[in-house]
């Protein structure tokens, strides 16, 4: 972690501003032209934590919030930058690095719920306003279709 780098608030770092418990407020995926598109292994309206620790691990855990319907087999194919998701759960953790000039933390997913996510390389721009975490990334859809999918997330602990 990079905590001698000036940024942000009160001269403290993206890294530094970055660590802690976060609850997702909201993710969406719009195309170019701005059409809403809903994620078929997570629903519309997910819910998830993400953790990011002061020694460069974090985790997270995505569930769409009616899996009732969901058939226990069924995954979401993975696209461009996108975990996959199974019977309407994402979980992964690992190691994180942020890159403090462009905005950015790549992270390495160590271990994933799903096998095939294991050893991933993930780039994500992101930006931190108090206790706002605002994620945005390039992925494709299930039929490969671009799309901008922009998470946001309350921090839901002490810094």
């Amino acid at each position: 972690m990079a905590e001698d780098i000036p940024s942000g608030p009160a001269g403290r770092t993206l890294a530094s501003r970055l660590i802690g418990m976060w609850r997702l407020v909201s993710r969406e995926d719009r195309t170019a032209a701005g059409e809403w598109r809903t994620d078929p292994g997570l629903g519309a309206d997910p819910v998830a934590i993400l953790v990011y620790d002061a020694s460069g691990n974090f985790a997270a855990q995505f569930m769409k919030r009616d899996r009732s319907n969901d058939v226990v087999h069924a995954a979401s194919r993975a696209g461009l930058n996108k975990s996959t998701a199974i019977n309407g759960y994402d979980a992964y953790f690992g190691s994180y690095k942020v890159d403090e000039t462009s905005g950015s933390v790549t992270q390495v997913l160590e271990g994933s719920l799903s096998p095939s996510d294991v050893g991933k390389l993930v780039t994500r721009e992101l930006r931190v306003e108090g206790d706002i975490l605002t994620i945005e990334l390039a992925k494709t859809g299930g039929d490969g279709e671009p799309l901008t999918r922009t998470v946001v997330w309350r921090r839901s602990g002490p810094r």
